[in-house]
């Protein structure tokens, strides 16, 4: 997860804009959390007050959110971190995905309200995050304390849905989307390890791509895409799809058959 820096940690300017920006702050190169040989930076945007719609005209532009804080990359050797958004209506599902359909559809049930907090979902955050830094290989981090968990997920500029997956009567993932004009967009998404088989981020996107096609959207947006990045490549194995570039805008990525675009 990207970081989301405490008010303590961040040197920025204050200015207003037309889009009610209280700050504006680049953060000091450190290493990357997606490469190992590489270090990142990132430009955030604070926002008091933020429609849905303005926040689409930003995601379309490269930029995405964690509460009211609205960041995209800027490092300086680096421009592996690219939006990726996916065909809704031409999707078609490969053998993987199929399968892992099967597997869930069914057996998960999926509960969708507004974001909260508690013991259970920051416990299952934690036990996530855990199991990636120890199998792999993402950096350690401190248990998740509730404020930040709140301000990441819980405290919104605009209504966001919070997407549960039962196992039975076990809560078993977390999933948190921003309903918006241009179509679902994912936020984050963790689960339970010990239930790691079963596909569950991929469970959850096509969950999404159901709902988006239900809605009749044209694309889901997924967040970044990073080759290199085990956690992130597998999104580009929904397809069709684009990226976002910065100078080059959104262009087509792999068609469906899987092939590159040229």
């Amino acid at each position: 997860m990207l970081p989301l820096l405490s008010l303590a940690q961040r040197t920025f300017r204050c200015y207003a804009n037309d889009m009610n920006s209280i700050a504006h702050f680049v953060t000091p190169e450190s290493p990357c959390g997606y490469l190992a040989d590489q270090q990142w930076r990132l430009e955030y945007d604070w926002y008091n007050e933020l429609n849905a719609s303005e926040y689409a005209d930003l995601m379309l532009k490269g930029w995405r959110r964690f509460g009211h804080a609205v960041f995209r990359p800027r490092c300086r050797s680096c421009q592996a971190c690219q939006s990726l958004r996916i065909d809704v209506q031409r999707f078609q599902p490969n053998r993987s995905q199929t399968r892992n359909r099967r597997r869930n559809e069914g057996a998960i049930r999926l509960v969708i309200g507004a974001p909260h907090i508690n013991a259970t979902r920051l416990a299952l955050y934690d036990r996530y995050h855990r199991f990636q830094t120890e199998h792999v290989g993402w950096r350690a981090h401190d248990p998740k304390d509730p404020g930040s968990y709140i301000e990441s997920f819980v405290n919104n500029p605009f209504p966001t849905e919070e997407w549960r997956y039962f196992f039975n009567k076990e809560l078993i993932g977390i999933g948190y989307v921003d309903v918006l004009p241009v179509g679902l967009s994912a936020i984050y998404f963790y689960h339970a390890p010990e239930h790691r088989k079963r596909g569950l981020g991929i469970w959850n996107i096509l969950c999404l791509l159901d709902r988006s096609r239900q809605l009749g959207n044209d694309h889901l947006y997924l967040g970044y895409f990073v080759k290199g990045c085990r956690s992130l490549e597998y999104k580009a194995d929904f397809r069709p799809n684009q990226i976002f570039t910065a100078g080059q805008g959104w262009r087509d990525f792999r068609h469906a058959d899987g092939t590159m675009a040229t």
